[in-house]
């Protein structure tokens, strides 16, 4: 038996949240963050993930959906002009969306990255002591706006930073938050 054959067969006789979910597939990232925020304010259980290697385009995001849904989401963005190239059922192990999440932990301090862009905090008292990565010209500025300060203190990212890199870090932002405080 193939790789491929195999890979099908596990994953067919796995029940599980795969088959229940789809991806939506965009021309850029600024599709993605409009859908995103349109999505998560409409109260849709979104998340933004990688997309597998079949199925990139110049975009380096997807958005993972209930597949369910596909209709009424289509029909949400629609209304806002946004037209995602395709959709693509998650149905098998390589379509499978990859998470853009990394988390390390260091002992005192706990590193989360996101796409290319990194934050860290000190564990004893929740302080941001770095922002790392990415090259957009705002990447500087976010760092000192926000290394310093209690992550939930800090501002978000999204409100100060308007490039890609500002949103990947708010992104790492969201899941520090996830992990640490909640």
């Amino acid at each position: 038996m193939g790789l491929l054959a195999f890979l099908k067969k596990n994953k067919a006789s796995r029940p599980g949240p795969a088959r229940d979910r789809g991806m939506l597939v965009f021309e850029n990232t600024s599709e993605v963050i409009r859908s995103e925020t349109i999505l998560k304010n409409g109260g849709w259980p979104i998340r933004v993930k990688g997309p597998p290697p079949g199925i990139r385009t110049g975009c380096d995001l997807v958005i993972e959906f209930p597949i369910v849904s596909e209709l009424e989401i289509l029909r949400v963005l629609e209304a806002e002009y946004i037209r995602p190239l395709k959709v693509v059922p998650v149905s098998d192990g390589l379509l499978e969306p990859v998470n853009i999440f990394f988390t390390r932990d260091y002992g005192d301090f706990l590193m989360v990255q996101a796409a290319n862009m990194k934050i860290t905090m000190d564990k004893a008292d929740f302080r941001v002591v770095n922002i790392s990565g990415g090259g957009c010209p705002d990447v500087p500025y976010l760092a000192a706006k926000i290394i310093g300060m209690r992550l939930d203190q800090a501002p978000e990212p999204r409100s100060i930073g308007h490039t890609l890199c500002g949103y990947a870090l708010q992104l790492a932002y969201e899941e520090m938050k996830r992990k640490c405080l909640q």
